[in-house]
């Protein structure tokens, strides 16, 4: 009896060990989706107080003295020189690119019809991470990636009026690139920590930041108060690093494409905050939506990658 309890238990632990990985890896991922939903709102209320220029220098330059105070407490080394490359497209994509565009089009834009951006970021995420580090998710898992950015795009479309302008090219932009700075992240994110590959892409940032950072407060008007400096503080510490770390941590524990079908959540906790924080108004489709989605994400969960 002792020798088949001391054989079972090896294979016990091997079984148990992956779940476990996988479930703390959804739950990061998720907390990274729940940090991203809130930056629409934040942006808008960062808006009242900062001119859109000067309120994504900010952000980045302060999530910067943020990872970079942990890195140098922590001592952590420079990552080697073949990830900078890496780096840089994160930095592109994450750090600057998508802040940039986001907040160029919900000068004019609402947030429900921004979400549109992150309705489709999942499946262009998805696509990226194919063709970069030849993930080959399985026919179940694209359909139902399929269906569930349908239905998002179709809810924020319906909500927005269907109307396309300049918000939405650079909607469009911010789509990209950030997809572009998830895939490369991911990647990055197996071989170092997550929190380390934002860490060192915010840092890799401040000599273009901080200048522009002047200039664009030197010439845009700033008027502080509460709701803009509550929006250039979430979108810097949870939106910009915080939310990050634990999306990285996530996408390299579950793989990408799984991560990515998370958000197809976001945007539907988005429009929630946009109900609480801005006053905007939901339409019946929401809960329906949300049930789509949900049933859609539970499908590429189980679908075998």
């Amino acid at each position: 009896m002792r020798t088949e309890s001391s054989a079972i238990a090896p294979t016990s632990i091997a079984v148990t060990a992956p779940a476990r990985k996988t479930v703390r890896g959804t739950l990061q991922a998720a907390l990274g989706v729940a940090a991203f939903s809130l930056t629409f709102p934040a942006t808008a209320w960062g808006l009242e107080g900062f001119g859109p220029w000067s309120l994504v220098a900010v952000r980045t330059v302060l999530a910067a003295l943020i990872a970079g105070g942990c890195l140098l407490a922590l001592r952590v080394p420079l990552p080697a020189r073949r990830h900078w490359s890496g780096l840089a497209v994160v930095a592109a994509g994450v750090v600057v690119g998508f802040p940039l565009f986001s907040t160029l089009a919900l000068r004019t834009s609402t947030t429900a019809h921004a979400a549109v951006v992150v309705g489709l970021l999942p499946l262009t995420t998805a696509l990226l991470s194919a063709l970069r580090v030849g993930a080959r998710p399985s026919r179940t898992f694209w359909t139902a990636a399929l269906v569930g950015a349908g239905a998002v795009v179709a809810f924020t479309v319906q909500q927005s009026g269907g109307a396309l302008t300049t918000a939405d090219l650079y909607l469009f932009a911010a789509l990209l690139v950030c997809a572009a700075g998830y895939t490369e992240g991911g990647r990055l994110a197996r071989v170092m920590p997550g929190w380390q590959v934002i860490g060192w892409a915010l840092v890799l940032c401040l000599p273009l930041t901080v200048p522009a950072a002047a200039v664009a407060l030197s010439y845009e008007p700033v008027h502080l108060n509460w709701h803009g400096v509550t929006g250039l503080l979430w979108v810097a510490a949870g939106s910009q690093f915080l939310g990050l770390v634990v999306w990285y941590r996530g996408m390299a524990a579950i793989g990408i494409p799984k991560a990515s079908q998370l958000q197809l959540a976001q945007p539907l906790l988005t429009l929630v905050w946009s109900v609480l924080l801005l006053g905007e108004h939901l339409t019946v489709a929401a809960p329906l939506t949300a049930a789509a989605v949900l049933v859609c994400i539970a499908v590429t969960q189980r679908a075998r990658g």
